[in-house]
C-alpha cells in the first residue's frame, strides 16, 4: 500500500471525510476543515499508524497531505 493511501486512510477516519476529499494539494485545515484539535489528533494518529514520533515543530510544518506524504517517506529512509 502506498503511503498516500494510508495517510488518506487516517485522515478519512480522523477528519470525518469523504476519501475523494483527500488529495496530495488538500490543505488540513482549509480544503479538509481541519480545526486545531483535529490536527493534534491527526497527528497522534499519523504517530500510531507509522510507529514514529512528529515532533511539535515538524507537525507544524504539516499544511497539506503532501506535505505529510513526504515528511512520512523522509522517515522511512
Amino acid at each position: 500500500m502506498a503511503i498516500f493511501d494510508e495517510v488518506r486512510d487516517v485522515v478519512v477516519e480522523q477528519l470525518s471525510v469523504a476519501p475523494d476529499a483527500v488529495k496530495l494539494e488538500s490543505k488540513i485545515i482549509e480544503d479538509l476543515g481541519a480545526d486545531s484539535l483535529d490536527v493534534v489528533e491527526l497527528v497522534m494518529a499519523l504517530e500510531e499508524k507509522f510507529e514514529v514520533e512528529i515532533p511539535d515543530s515538524e507537525a507544524e510544518k504539516l499544511k497539506t497531505i503532501q506535505d505529510v506524504v513526504t515528511f512520512v517517506e523522509g522517515l522511512k529512509k
